[in-house]
């Protein structure tokens, strides 16, 4: 029988392809609200699926189950999923064919993208990447729409149209922006250091527009700005309240990227990470890869005052259940989107994608 708990402010992971009993008592923390799923606890959709239902009978609301899930080299489940072209060929489509056909085929990959992964339980794939392809960022490289804010914007509303439309909400990340640095801040601290003006008028722009047009939740950069704020994004309150929140309008959920990553282990231990990210404005913190940090941080956690995180946790939930999702993929409709999916999707794009444990 489900117990009742409120969905509290971490975001954590499990281990492999069933929940284990070390699994079922983190899960069962009221400190944890939310589950990422890696490479590793997928073995095929039949295992996904009870994975997923497995999680969501542990408790009342049920868990959000989130993915890294974008298409190109950051495709989580392989084997009975459609395979997704990078972000970064309907850029190029853009350029090639038109403006109408790439806003076309950005919504029929979203449709795909969220009515596959809501047929087996899962919530939210954080995507879209908003960053801008400056050419600096092998780390971003392709995952990038393109270069100019106009056309990120463009594509990503479309690509969220078609997540909605599977029951999906949208993710846009790396707030500011990642795209500008060379360094991948999964193994290092980049630094931006171009001024907030120039931020602006470019990185800034696809998410000042999809804030107000839907974006359920943002996460921010691993980057330092320190000609804007000394504090990278993530742990930035001017970054976070003052831009996201107060000049953007932005009021979804606000993740911390993953704390077990390089670029946030400046500001000291797991604890005091959480503590400056929750300080600058995150209303969820992610910690991947790292039970025991997990465990080290619900040890006497204290939850942050936070009146809107129940309301932002459940704007994150699947609007369409399995059944609805599953009765959606057979008809001829979505299987033409599917093929149109499959198409886009070429070798030079999907080449070595992510596994356990790496970055992106």
């Amino acid at each position: 029988m489900s117990i009742t708990l409120p969905r509290g402010a971490i975001m954590a992971d499990v281990t492999a392809y069933t929940l284990s009993d070390d699994d079922k008592q983190r899960l069962l923390d009221p400190a944890v609200g939310g589950v990422i799923l890696f490479r590793r606890n997928f073995q095929n959709v039949a295992q996904l699926k009870n994975l997923c239902q497995e999680i969501k009978e542990l408790r009342k609301p049920e868990l959000i189950i989130a993915v890294d899930h974008e298409g190109g080299r950051v495709q989580r489940f392989i084997d009975g999923f459609t395979r997704l072209p990078a972000m970064g060929v309907l850029g190029e489509i853009w350029d090639e064919q038109g403006a109408d056909i790439a806003q076309n085929h950005a919504e029929q990959i979203g449709w795909v993208l969220a009515t596959e992964l809501a047929a087996c339980g899962v919530d939210l794939s954080f995507t879209p990447v908003l960053d801008l392809d400056w050419g600096k960022c092998a780390v971003i490289g392709n995952r990038s729409f393109h270069r100019q804010p106009e056309i990120v914007t463009a594509l990503a509303l479309a690509l969220q149209r078609g997540l909605n439309r599977g029951g999906m909400k949208s993710c846009g990340k790396h707030f500011p922006g990642h795209g500008f640095v060379s360094g991948d801040s999964h193994l290092v601290q980049p630094e931006d250091l171009r001024s907030f003006d120039e931020l602006n008028q470019s990185d800034i722009q696809p998410f000042a527009v999809l804030a107000k047009q839907g974006m359920a939740a943002v996460m921010p950069a691993h980057v330092a700005y320190p000609n804007v704020d000394s504090q990278p994004a993530g742990f930035s309150n001017y970054w976070l309240q003052t831009i996201l929140r107060e000049q953007l309008g932005f009021d979804g959920v606000i993740f911390s990227d993953d704390l077990t990553m390089e670029g946030a282990c400046g500001v000291g231990g797991i604890r005091e990470r959480a503590q400056a990210a929750f300080g600058a404005g995150c209303d969820i913190v992610l910690v991947c890869n790292r039970p025991d940090l997990v465990d080290e941080l619900r040890d006497n956690f204290r939850q942050p005052e936070n009146r809107k995180l129940a309301q932002r946790w459940q704007y994150m939930a699947a609007t369409v259940s399995p059944e609805q999702a599953a009765q959606t993929m057979v008809t001829p409709e979505f299987q033409a989107a599917q093929q149109l999916t499959a198409q886009l999707a070429t070798p030079k794009d999907t080449q070595n994608g992510v596994q356990v444990g790496e970055k992106f």
